[in-house]
């Protein structure tokens, strides 16, 4: 048999459990490659621990194939072009030929797409982003601190109220959080909506404990860098001497420009194979869009990268060893809720129920802030580090019923 190609778009999660569990899946003379033009890694989760000077840079950024198995190729190269029905892609000036493709890009922030955000908002969704907001930080002595989600759909949907309880956690620690008015804006109606209403009520009563206004609902048309205001189309605007906030997303432009995408921009895929309407053509995590049973999307999360590139890999291995594909993505789910103080909250259910998903209240407190410690130890660590984070990792995936693998 001769051996086959699979090309992985993509360094981040998704493409990481892919290629890994593909390299352990097949033999050696098929071929399984990496494209990502960075060729470094940054463990996103941790973005808002670099906001508040918990961690450096350094600390949450890898190369790439540092944390690929032996034998999965990384090439380093921007994707210029993704031509599905020629099974080829060009990357690097150079166009390759597959066999499978697993298309693993994320979503683009696009802070442009809002007037005024690039000019004031400080946004922790990236790393450059998370380090400029610890330092303006510096300077900051009091006043009134806006917490804005500027559009929906947005990655890590719990990333913003977690911000804003992070920034809580830092004003109180500079003991200047009686000089501090806080608010959170959104477009949703809830945090965290797709998740279900329990959900939405506990991040909402997280919030007002911690003194924290929230404001749904809110059609966002432009931000004022002048006058420090955020303009809505469906109430006051509202004003604010400290902005942090979510940016836009849209998906990557190769994407756009794809027989792949919807009218959207996005990659439209089976819900339970990840599969394209390409043969052989795969896409995962951020760059897809799965409507739920309840007619909202699934969240876009490094959580369903993770399984979703699991699925994928599993499937494209029975396909080369000559096996009907069973595996199928079951849509379950987790998440951590950092609440400052050394606590968090940690909720799994199954996105995939039905009618509505099934997640229950979140559970609170010190220990699940040291389970996301853990995993950030099992998932940047090397040798003995990750081995010992790994044990404990497992022995909390078996409780919980999440994901343990790289």
């Amino acid at each position: 048999m001769a051996g086959k190609t699979i090309l992985i778009l993509g360094g981040g999660v998704g493409g990481i459990v892919t290629a890994n569990a593909l390299r352990r899946q097949l033999d050696p003379e098929h071929r399984v490659v990496v494209i990502d033009k960075r060729g470094e890694y940054v463990f996103t989760p941790s973005l808002l621990w670099v906001m508040v000077g918990w961690r450096q840079p350094a600390q949450i950024t890898k190369d790439l194939s540092r944390l690929l198995h032996s034998g999965v190729e990384v090439r380093r190269a921007e994707v210029q072009e993704i031509d599905p029905e020629r099974s080829v892609v060009r990357a690097g000036g150079e166009e390759l030929a597959y066999d499978y493709l697993v298309v693993a890009l994320g979503a683009d922030l696009a802070p442009e797409a809002m007037p005024g955000f690039a000019e004031v908002a400080h946004t922790p969704f990236d790393l450059p982003g998370a380090t400029a907001l610890w330092s303006a930080l510096q300077g900051f002595e009091g006043g009134r601190v806006a917490v804005l989600v500027a559009a929906t759909p947005y990655k890590c949907p719990a990333a913003p109220y977690e911000t804003a309880l992070l920034l809580d956690d830092h004003f109180r620690r500079r003991g200047m959080r009686d000089r501090v008015e806080m608010a959170v804006y959104t477009p949703e109606p809830a945090p965290m909506g797709v998740a279900g209403p329990v959900m939405g009520q506990a991040v909402v009563g997280m919030l007002q404990a911690k003194g924290i206004a929230f404001n749904p609902q809110l059609n966002l048309t432009h931000i004022d860098p002048a006058q420090k205001t955020l303009a809505f189309g469906n109430r006051e605007p509202a004003s604010f001497d400290f902005l942090a906030g979510v940016p836009p997303h849209k998906s990557p432009r190769v994407v756009r420009d794809s027989p792949l995408a919807n009218p959207a921009g996005w990659v439209a895929v089976d819900k339970r194979t990840l599969a394209t309407p390409f043969e052989n053509v795969y896409a995962i995590g951020d760059v897809t869009t799965i409507p739920l049973a309840n007619g909202k999307p699934l969240p876009k999360a490094g959580v369903f990268a993770h399984g979703e590139g699991e699925t994928v890999a599993a499937r494209i291995a029975e396909a080369v060893q000559g096996a009907a594909p069973r595996n199928e993505f079951d849509g379950m789910g987790y998440c951590w809720i950092e609440m400052g103080g050394g606590s968090a909250g940690f909720a799994s259910g199954d996105f995939y129920a039905e009618p509505d998903p099934e997640v229950p209240h979140p559970r609170a407190g010190r220990l699940w802030h040291t389970g996301k410690v853990l995993y950030e130890k099992w998932w940047m660590g090397e040798g003995l580090a990750r081995t010992a984070a790994g044990l404990g990792l497992r022995l909390g995936s078996k409780l919980l019923g999440i994901p343990a693998s790289l």
